[in-house]
């Protein structure tokens, strides 16, 4: 006679494994909790919650899009110290650092003994990445390093562990924001465009690449603002926009009026894996809420590196955009701010009250 198998995929299981709080069985999943706003494995010794209030997912990364925070008491997102996974993943990411060929995902799930898809949806639960994308930012990282220190081009290629030169300008260049050759020699021709508009918190100054939008900086003064701008790209093609950059602006604008539309605009990010982890973090969390930084940090899978996710935020040249305005100290202080406190201060608390969009197009200089 056939043995009968349950589907343990379906909402009616899940929920009998969190009311008899089964950490094992053959399910991996979590559940959140609407009214708290947290997510947690399905042993977690909290409170029960009613089945009303509760929503299931297949990893941490699809909870905390959904908006929810991980338990600090079953640390869901796989960062408790000694966790089983956590340690996979990051033995993943140094086999993915030292190797001088591409690995593949076939062979990083083999050492973990997992399947590929599964493995690679733990991988970027913890990451924030998949391990494609981890390898490519940290042969970019290497291969920055070394054209920052002197290399050629071809040793720098070489030495970052890219197989052709062909290959290297293919997977860097959109993350360099621009050619390995112009990179290293200070961005010369380049071309940046931009302008400078008025907003409730003093000037803004949007500037863009070819690639999208590449600086969102309030200031006070409009040449600081400029100087500034051409500090950043000393050897690049800058110039004032036209009247068609009005709508990028009024863009960039609405979105400080009203954080709650978003930007559908591209954006030329360029950082290290790390600062791109915490980016992308920081553009999950939902207009009118803060995050501490320690909680970011736990949220990319470096429990420990707080202070180096505030280093990521300080070095964010996105206001809002990349919203790290919504980053906090433990103890709910503001704390600081690359445009100043008082500006932070004043967007945490726009959004909790946001405002008419409103066009500035005739303010652009």
């Amino acid at each position: 006679m056939a043995q009968h198998r349950t589907d343990t995929t379906t909402d009616e299981y899940r929920w009998d494994a969190v009311k008899a709080r089964d950490a094992g069985g053959a399910a991996r999943f979590l559940y959140a909790v609407k009214t708290t706003g947290v997510y947690c494995r399905p042993g977690c010794s909290s409170r029960p919650p009613k089945r009303i209030n509760v929503e299931f997912f297949d990893s941490a990364a699809e909870a905390q899009r959904a908006g929810y925070r991980p338990c600090k008491r079953c640390r869901p997102d796989g960062v408790a110290n000694g966790d089983k996974t956590t340690r996979l993943v990051e033995r993943a990411c140094r086999m993915i650092e030292r190797a001088q060929d591409p690995v593949t995902l076939a062979e990083l799930a083999t050492k973990a003994a997992m399947s590929a898809g599964h493995f690679q949806r733990l991988f970027k639960g913890i990451v924030g990445l998949t391990p494609r994308q981890y390898a490519a930012t940290h042969r970019t990282q290497r291969f920055r390093a070394g054209l920052r220190a002197g290399d050629s081009v071809t040793d720098a290629i070489y030495s970052a562990g890219y197989g052709s030169s062909s290959r290297a300008y293919e997977g860097v260049a959109h993350r360099l924001g621009m050619s390995p050759a112009k990179f290293k020699n200070g961005a010369p021709g380049v071309a940046i465009r931009y302008a400078i508009a008025k907003c409730y918190l003093g000037f803004v100054l949007v500037a863009a690449t070819g690639k999208g939008i590449c600086a969102i900086e309030f200031g006070d003064d409009r040449d600081a603002l400029s100087a500034q701008l051409r500090d950043r790209f000393p050897k690049a093609d800058i110039r004032l926009a036209g009247k068609d950059f009005a709508s990028t602006v009024d863009a960039v604008v609405a979105l400080i009026e009203n954080p709650s539309r978003g930007l559908n605009l591209p954006l030329d990010i360029q950082g290290t894996a790390f600062q791109q982890r915490v980016w992308s973090a920081l553009q999950d969390i939902a207009p009118g809420r803060t995050v501490p930084y320690a909680e970011i940090a736990e949220r990319i899978g470096s429990p420990t590196a707080a202070r180096a996710v505030a280093a990521a935020c300080a070095s964010n040249r996105l206001a809002v955009a990349v919203p790290c305005h919504r980053v906090v100290r433990a103890d709910g202080d503001v704390s600081g701010y690359r445009w100043g406190v008082k500006r932070k201060q004043e967007l945490l608390k726009r959004e909790g009250n946001p405002l008419r969009r409103q066009q500035l197009s005739d303010h652009i200089d």
